[in-house]
């Protein structure tokens, strides 16, 4: 199984200028950290992360399933929205190229991640649940574009954390590891792709990335997704002491990780 190939399929590199300008990679941020010395002192923060991370004594083809199949259900999620939203016809003309692309991606994380629990763990692939996306009424995205982008930011920068907050629970399988970051990869492009788009419209400041726990001008409700990336000590460690540098570049250089129960409790809001 080739997933840096199955990767380079299902999120090919982008052609139009439009695109390559929401798409524009994270590592602009680190535009931000200062000169050689403090990069290479930084750049070794996160091997520290990743050792110091607590792995399950055995990664046992149960655990590994439920932690398939809730990532699963997030795809069910995020595909479905997707092609809600371009079949209620919201999405203006000039932007649904974008969309069926994202709608794509997350059709093809759906599909690999069934053949994964199915074919390869010898599993269940979890049912796709029914959704309401208006929240019991809150919301009406599929009749008012900003409110779809809305969701659909909050939806995509929720994924990019839980998919983080299931690495240590899988780092004892290799393919289920590279299956998780290769999807939270694309994943963190949808969600660069959506604030640009927002902030380009006039719709946010927002920039690429989450910075300082920012909810922007989403609505108060969505502060759960948030909560946390505020965070600059990794591994025991204060990267502005570090470092010297500030607070905000630190926080918008990682993505905080959030547990399986904060998760569902966002998307239980839109859950039939």
């Amino acid at each position: 199984m080739n997933l840096i190939k199955l990767l380079d399929t299902i999120c090919p590199d982008t052609k139009s200028s439009e695109e390559k300008d929401l798409f524009f990679s994270r590592r602009e941020s680190f535009r931000k950290f200062g000169d050689f010395g403090k990069k290479v002192a930084l750049a070794a923060v996160p091997l520290a992360i990743l050792s110091s991370l607590p792995r399950i004594a055995k990664a046992d083809t149960a655990s590994l399933i439920g932690v398939l199949n809730y990532a699963l259900t997030l795809e069910h999620l995020e595909y479905r929205y997707y092609q809600m939203g371009l079949d209620s016809g919201v999405i203006n003309a000039a932007d649904r190229v974008i969309f069926q692309k994202i709608r794509d991606h997350e059709l093809a994380h759906v599909k690999f991640l069934q053949e994964v629990i199915g074919n390869v763990l010898k599993g269940t692939p979890v049912a796709e649940p029914k959704f309401d996306f208006t929240a019991k009424g809150n919301f009406k995205p599929f009749s008012d574009y900003p409110t779809f982008l809305a969701l659909s930011q909050a939806f995509e920068d929720t994924g990019v954390r839980a998919y983080k907050g299931q690495a240590a629970n899988v780092m004892e399988s290799d393919v289920v590891l590279t299956a998780a970051l290769s999807i939270h990869s694309v994943e963190a492009r949808h969600a660069s792709m959506v604030r640009r788009l927002r902030t380009k419209k006039g719709l946010d400041t927002a920039k690429g990335w989450i910075s300082n726990g920012s909810i922007g001008s989403l609505p108060a409700a969505t502060q759960a997704i948030y909560a946390g990336e505020e965070n600059v000590m990794h591994a025991g460690v204060n990267v502005v002491s570090l470092t010297g540098l500030d607070a905000t570049a630190v926080s918008e250089a990682w993505d905080e990780p959030l547990n399986k129960e904060q998760v569902l409790g966002i998307a239980s809001l839109f859950l039939a």
